[in-house]
């Protein structure tokens, strides 16, 4: 199986790279061949297959046409602009959101071997007067440019994968916490910051309100979902193609003091509130948990709490 990933240089893409790479298999298949792609060329891991590694816009008719040659069988797309950034800059978003999106959907159309295409979207894509609990069927309100971007994008996805061009499964991803490096361009970085950077022994400022419920995922419960939606029959996800990744929904409360617990006093104790209507706007506006009914069918995985997502990430630190 020839396998591509788009965005490989971020950290899903990274961390999903290195898996596929230690195993060689995915979901009991063979891997023969991984290229990788990103706007800087990415990292290439220790594998026993070969792995092609390029610096590839897929604003660019030429990137896209490089990453789809030779033909990939499994394609992980997850180049985009994350949420901050697009909300910051209306065309960078839109250019590489959805219309860099739709190109690269054509072009995988014109291959005519209708790989298997994993995509991410995002809790942004709801927004305005949620329920707690959104259901599967909840229709999508985003309220800002990135989630109303990737609204769009899983519906080319469907289109394509109804109309036979490939075999689309989108998955909205929580938001990723604790996320290792430097704190990105996302809204929701601060998620990962407050537990992060208190254990990197540095400050982090808080921007929203303690009671704020959100709805999250770690780094390895993200490339283990990501995986499994490869795995799935053709139409296990339904006339939309997308499922609603399995999360935690926490306080920004809660996790203060999970890191209290596990970290002590001192440690949470680098963390100040530094309020961003901004931040607080944009984040606030995302649904706080899902009903997850078709994810929890289909057996996709949810990590067991948020000690152990905290505890996975000092782990990973340590390493």
């Amino acid at each position: 199986m020839r396998i591509l990933i788009t965005g490989a240089g971020g950290m899903i893409g990274d961390r999903l790279a290195n898996t596929l790479a230690a195993t060689g298999r995915i979901n009991g298949a063979v891997i023969t061949s991984m290229t990788l792609s990103d706007l800087s060329e990415p990292k290439a891991p220790e594998a026993d297959v070969p792995v092609r590694c390029l610096a590839a816009d897929l604003t660019d008719e030429a990137g896209r046409a490089a990453c789809l040659d030779p033909a990939p069988d499994l394609i992980f797309n997850l180049a985009a602009i994350v949420s901050g950034a697009a909300e910051a800059d209306f065309d960078l978003g839109y250019r590489v959101n959805l219309v860099a999106t739709a190109a690269f959907l054509n072009d995988i159309r014109a291959l005519g071997t209708a790989p298997v295409v994993v995509s991410t979207s995002s809790v942004a894509a709801f927004g305005g007067d949620l329920p707690d609990i959104v259901p599967d069927t909840h229709c999508l309100t985003p309220q800002n440019s990135y989630g109303t971007q990737k609204a769009m994008a899983e519906m080319l996805l469907a289109d394509h994968s109804r109309r036979g061009h490939l075999d689309g499964r989108c998955v909205r991803l929580p938001t990723i916490s604790v996320r290792p490096g430097q704190p990105n361009a996302a809204a929701s970085s601060f998620i990962s910051g407050i537990i992060r950077e208190p254990l990197a022994g540095e400050e982090a400022a808080l921007p929203v309100d303690p009671s704020l419920r959100v709805w999250i995922a770690s780094p390895d419960c993200a490339v283990a979902t990501l995986i499994h939606a490869a795995g799935l029959p053709k139409g296990a996800l339904g006339p939309g193609a997308v499922v609603s990744g399995r999360g935690l929904s926490v306080t920004i409360a809660e996790m203060l003091a999970a890191l209290e617990r596990i970290a002590g006093a001192e440690v949470a104790a680098r963390v100040t509130p530094s309020p961003d209507p901004v931040v607080a706007g944009i984040v606030g506006g995302w649904p706080k948990a899902f009903a997850c009914s078709l994810a929890t069918e289909l057996g996709f995985p949810v990590d067991e709490s948020l000690d152990t997502i905290i505890q996975a990430h000092i782990r990973d630190s340590v390493a």
